[in-house]
């Protein structure tokens, strides 16, 4: 009888398939080779949440725009992200997670690559659209295939190396952009992701073995179209109430047409997330008391601490003239501090009621939010890396125990759809502060150039003595002219009193963040917590 002959490339599909191959998921070794793809993904997704805030001062001056439109670039990919984190699942169980996660990662290098490339901001806006879209899918899909494909003794710690990279993107993402905004120029912030994307989109090829869903739930389109037309009529009302194109302010037909679209869409959402079979996002787990509050909680949390954190570098870099590079080195600290805090505040909840721990560092971080409420032209580094101190040490040490506490009495079968719920309204709180924030900052920015414009009186004898004292100066001491001099006394007590109104715009910021972290207190009181938690997450209802 004559041998059947194996072609090589048979033998090379027979290879990979084999339990004994890297890449097959029974082999040990492919779930680590799997880890590592995921965690390419991760790292990117959410370094471009953050590294753009350092380099917003040059993006700002490159376009000539103010805070108003600014805050879209960073919004705008909140939001895309906040609107794919729960139909990303849908969509990886009906067209297979591996090709869903390989097109989330080139959306995101796509758009990375038309952000470098745009000629002005509506371009570069819409191309961080394009990247939120991608990471909305990047960040649940890479959990979920995590939690698949390693068994429970060793889901851990797959996790916590899944969250490393998170946790690195967080810390040294301000510093690589810092770097390359002031060494190179800001577009390449973005061009960084193109080579990194592609090396990731090959890993994804070559590693990631295809697994589709054979349960899958109906669309819940009612609910998507509701959410996708309430999240950015609200946040572009938001944004535009106190726009400098906007003269009406918020009385403008458009603004009151933007919000009653958009509260009729909120009403249509949550209707439709109660009524449906299987809604976009069941909504009914928020009757769970406890996931319920935390998912206020986490709401709050998100306004305060993402709308807050874009305010700093454009502070130091346009106040303090840091460069970028240094006003990115100050949230190194941040990161690892909360990174180290976070596994010991778990075993503190462990065995203590674990509301003590939260509280603890909802006041602490509320502190660090007040004493960024008082930073002037004068402010030094250490009064401003105490407060980041504080602000890492409190978000170590909060955090942890508020998503044991939310979870603990969610069912197994249900744990996934709770977790897409609280990354959603973490995005979606972040999106509102940002949107919030930076609306209240052009406001007050506006009202305290008002109050010294009106105080700096020409005819006045202070305003009289200080320009004479300063004519004097530049006269003598840098060679201009008498006529010269008198001007550029002037032009520098004017700009003087624009630059101290912005910096109290900024710490009337600041101080509303610390007034919204307080207010997300008060749910806190309300969980309900035992000495320790039950053995294993989600028991069983």
């Amino acid at each position: 009888m004559r041998k059947r002959r194996i072609s090589p490339s048979h033998r090379i599909r027979r290879l990979v398939r084999s339990r004994d191959s890297a890449w097959h998921p029974q082999s040990d070794s492919y779930k680590w080779w799997l880890l590592a793809t995921v965690m390419i993904g991760t790292f990117m997704a959410v370094l471009d949440a953050t590294i753009v805030n350092v380099g917003l001062p040059k993006i700002m001056a490159s376009f000539g725009i103010g805070i108003d439109k600014a805050e879209w670039v960073i919004t705008a990919y909140m939001l895309a992200m906040a609107v794919m984190l729960p139909t990303s699942g849908w969509l990886a169980d009906k067209f297979g997670y591996k090709r869903m996660y390989f097109l989330g990662l080139f959306f995101f290098t796509l758009g990375s690559f038309f952000c470098g490339a745009s000629s002005d901001e509506n371009m570069l806006i819409l191309s961080r659209i394009l990247q939120g879209l991608g990471a909305g899918v990047i960040q649940p899909l890479g959990m979920a295939i995590i939690s698949r494909e390693f068994p429970p003794k060793q889901r851990g710690v797959a996790l916590g190396f899944w969250g490393i990279a998170a946790a690195a993107s967080v810390s040294f993402g301000p510093i690589i952009g810092g770097y390359l905004v002031d060494n190179f120029n800001w577009q390449l912030i973005f061009d960084v992701n193109i080579p990194v994307g592609i090396i990731g989109l090959l890993a994804t090829v070559i590693i990631q073995q295809e697994y589709k869903n054979p349960k899958i739930r109906k669309f819940d389109y009612i609910g998507f179209i509701s959410i996708v037309t309430f999240l950015p009529l609200t946040l572009y009302a938001l944004s535009e109430g106190n726009a400098a194109t906007n003269s009406a302010g918020w009385s403008a037909p458009y603004i009151l047409i933007c919000f009653a679209i958009a509260i009729i869409s909120l009403a249509v959402f949550i209707t439709a997330e109660y009524t449906v079979k299987e809604p976009l996002i069941d909504l009914r787990l928020l009757n769970n008391r406890n996931f319920g509050i935390s998912t206020l909680v986490i709401l709050i949390f998100g306004m305060g601490m993402f709308g807050s954190t874009f305010l700093l570098p454009i502070y130091l870099q346009n106040s303090l003239s840091y460069t970028a590079v240094q006003a990115g080195s100050v949230f190194l600290p941040v990161g690892i501090i909360q990174g180290i805090m976070s596994p010991i505040s778990g075993k503190i909840a462990d065995r203590i009621n674990a509301k003590i721990p939260i509280m603890v560092g909802v006041l602490l971080l509320a502190i660090s939010f007040f004493l960024n409420s008082s930073l002037s032209f004068l402010t030094e580094n250490h009064y401003i890396m105490l407060s980041l101190y504080i602000r890492g040490f409190s978000m170590g040490l909060l955090f942890t125990p508020l998503q044991t506490i939310a979870l603990v009495q969610i069912p197994r079968e249900k744990m996934a759809q709770a977790s897409g719920i609280s990354n959603t309204i973490r995005q979606l709180g972040g999106s509102l502060g940002v949107a919030i924030l930076a609306t209240v900052l052009s406001s007050r920015v506006n009202f305290h150039s008002q109050t010294y414009g009106q105080a700096i009186q020409p005819k006045s004898q202070v305003f009289m003595n200080t320009t004479h004292n300063l004519t004097y100066q530049l006269e003598h001491n840098s060679g201009s002219s008498l006529s010269d001099a008198m001007k550029q006394s002037q032009y520098i007590v004017v700009a003087n009193a624009n630059k101290q109104a912005y910096i109290e715009g900024i710490d009337d910021d600041f101080l509303i963040a610390a007034m919204i972290t307080l207010v997300g207190a008060i749910p806190i009181l309300l969980l309900v917590a035992k000495k320790k938690n039950p053995a294993g997450l989600g028991s069983k209802k």
